[in-house]
């Protein structure tokens, strides 16, 4: 079966974004494939590379930017969400002139438009959203 993933809520103020990666880390490993994970609302907060939480904690960014890079995952951010709460890459950083350096997206992380979010509800079997 071929799944979208939707998150939308954040790393560390609710269960959503654990629940999104395991359920995405199990279905990998029961062989299904992912289209893409989508970020939405807080849930864009998972892809900055500026978290840094205690060693006795879980690091749910790195924990996302590793399965990516195992699995070719496609996991976009919503450019509008990630814009209001301060995620850029490298292109938008420039175009909103916050100086060079001021990229803050994690590895396996891109931006992009809601339109990715439609391709991937068109393009997936099912569309399984997390956090509300």
């Amino acid at each position: 079966m071929k799944f979208a993933v939707v998150v939308n809520e954040g790393p560390y103020t609710h269960q959503a974004s654990d629940t999104a990666y395991q359920f995405t880390k199990a279905a990998l490993e029961k062989g299904h494939e992912i289209y893409r994970v989508f970020f939405y609302h807080d849930g864009v907060n998972n892809a900055t590379r500026l978290t840094v939480p205690p060693q006795d904690e879980r690091n749910v960014q790195k924990n996302w930017s590793e399965l990516a890079e195992k699995n070719a995952l496609d996991m976009v951010v919503c450019i509008a969400a990630a814009q209001r709460r301060g995620i850029l890459d490298e292109g938008e950083a420039k175009r909103h002139g916050k100086g060079e350096g001021s990229a803050n997206i994690a590895p396996g992380f891109r931006i992009s438009g809601l339109g990715q979010l439609i391709e991937a509800g068109i393009q997936a079997d099912r569309l399984v959203v997390f956090g509300d």
